[in-house]
């Protein structure tokens, strides 16, 4: 039985299903049964418990994925001590847009320290553009973007997707509110903020996901305008300075990270007309074990966990 065959029923097994460890390992699920079948011929027994929701380890299995885990660990362990000079942990460079739920990464993160003790993780805040140049440059090995990158050289899956709602200045969200029959204050409207400015991000940070933003407010009679390439990035201070002053508007989430000053409230926007969504990126040619196994915790996470509310 070789690594690479042992590396594949381990996935099988851990993932509790074919195509789960093919998401997992990159493979397709063909070529997945193919090497369990194979492992199975050799051993000349059944290896897997077969069902419509999965599969699951026969005794046999279950003593061959222990001992191929074990096998596993002591080759990476070697190869760790050898492409490796000693006592410097692997870094894995990981790529956050400027306002990021944790929530996206906290349980994979967690996974992978429980797993790979000695690496170590280091974020760098950059916007989407700049995280695709980084990636394609070697310089990032995973981004989290908020647009899915064109071309075949990145690899990537959707992680979040979080409805947007707004900031205003109060004075400007009362004069906007529609009370309902029992005189609560429901969702805004989003064609009520056709008087005001939208506080917009850099075009060049973001084109997919600014383009997609303008079609919407224009769907909805609003008239937005590009900040000025050059212009300061839209930090949290920045936001809530600009919307205090009245007259424009920010997107952003319930869960917005930063506590609101007096004088700014949130609202949220009736029928979700802005989605915004995270995609996980990588190199599609690179083999770093670390990263496949954050990937796959990536895509274990429950989805649920990820969709909220935010800019």
């Amino acid at each position: 039985m070789e690594l690479r065959e042992m590396r594949v029923f381990v996935a099988v097994v851990e993932e509790g299903s074919l195509s789960g460890a093919a998401r997992r390992l990159r493979l397709s699920q063909p070529a997945v049964s193919q090497v369990v079948a194979a492992v199975e011929r050799e051993l000349d027994q059944p290896l897997l418990i077969r069902a419509s929701t999965g599969v699951r380890p026969t005794t046999a299995g279950e003593v061959l994925a222990a001992e191929a885990r074990a096998v596993l660990a002591r080759y990476e362990q070697a190869m760790a001590a050898v492409v490796r000079p000693e006592g410097e942990p692997p870094v894995l460079h990981l790529g956050l847009p400027l306002e990021v739920r944790m929530e996206v990464l906290a349980g994979a993160l967690a996974e992978l320290a429980s797993a790979r003790p000695a690496g170590r993780v280091e974020a760098h805040h950059l916007s989407t553009s700049a995280q695709v140049a980084a990636l394609r440059s070697g310089r990032l090995d995973l981004g989290l973007l908020r647009e899915r990158p064109d071309g075949d050289d990145l690899d990537a899956m959707q992680v979040g997707a979080e409805p947007l709602g707004v900031l205003l200045a109060s004075r400007v969200a009362d004069e906007l509110a529609t009370p309902d029959a029992d005189g609560r204050i429901g969702a805004l409207r989003l064609d009520r903020l056709a008087g005001l400015e939208w506080l917009s991000f850099r075009r060049a940070d973001s084109p997919a996901w600014f383009d997609e933003i303008v079609a919407v407010l224009r769907s909805h009679g609003l008239r937005p305008r590009p900040q000025p390439e050059g212009s300061q990035s839209l930090i949290p201070e920045v936001k809530l300075t600009a919307v205090l002053s009245g007259g424009v508007f920010s997107l952003a989430p319930p869960d917005w990270p930063q506590p609101l000053p007096d004088g700014v409230v949130w609202r949220p926007l009736a029928g979700n007309p802005l989605v915004r969504r995270t995609w996980a990126t990588w190199p599609a040619d690179s083999r770093r074990r670390d990263l496949g196994f954050l990937i796959a915790a990536l895509d274990r996470a429950d989805p649920s966990e990820s969709d909220g509310t935010h800019k």
